[in-house]
């Protein structure tokens, strides 16, 4: 598990305040504010279900995903297409990476300048997950 919570400062609670992180022993964990008790909830809790509502929105979606990546990325070609479209396929790979490694400050900054945001209760529990932007429509 990575030094601290995957998406410190993008977690807020029920009612839109920041969720603060902070280490119990080597663990890291969020801190919930339950009327004035802090909870610390351990951050594979919570970053685990925000990975799995990541998963969700992926899965069937490799193929367009990642032809808009590599689009974004400026290497549309198709090899880049494929190796993107292969990495989204095993994503449960990539995610456990993410989850050694963690994302570095600046990319936790941009995912907020980008609007994404996630709401737990005093629990844990990711009860609404907001990001940027879904896929393109259908048509």
């Amino acid at each position: 598990m990575a030094k601290a919570p995957l998406f410190a400062g993008l977690v807020v609670d029920e009612f839109d305040r920041a969720v603060e992180s902070a280490m119990v022993g080597s663990e890291p964990c969020y801190v919930v504010d339950d009327n004035g008790f802090r909870r610390h909830i351990p951050a594979e809790k919570i970053d685990r279900q925000i990975l799995d509502k990541m998963r969700e929105q992926i899965d069937g979606h490799e193929d367009i995903l990642g032809e808009q990546t590599a689009k974004m990325l400026g290497q549309d070609d198709i090899f880049s297409r494929a190796m993107i479209q292969k990495q989204l396929e095993n994503i449960d790979e990539e995610f456990e990476k993410i989850l050694n490694l963690g994302i570095p400050a600046e990319g936790r900054s941009y995912m907020g300048m980008m609007g994404f945001k996630i709401v737990v209760n005093v629990h844990g529990e990711v009860i609404h997950f907001e990001q940027p932007s879904g896929l393109p429509d259908e048509e």
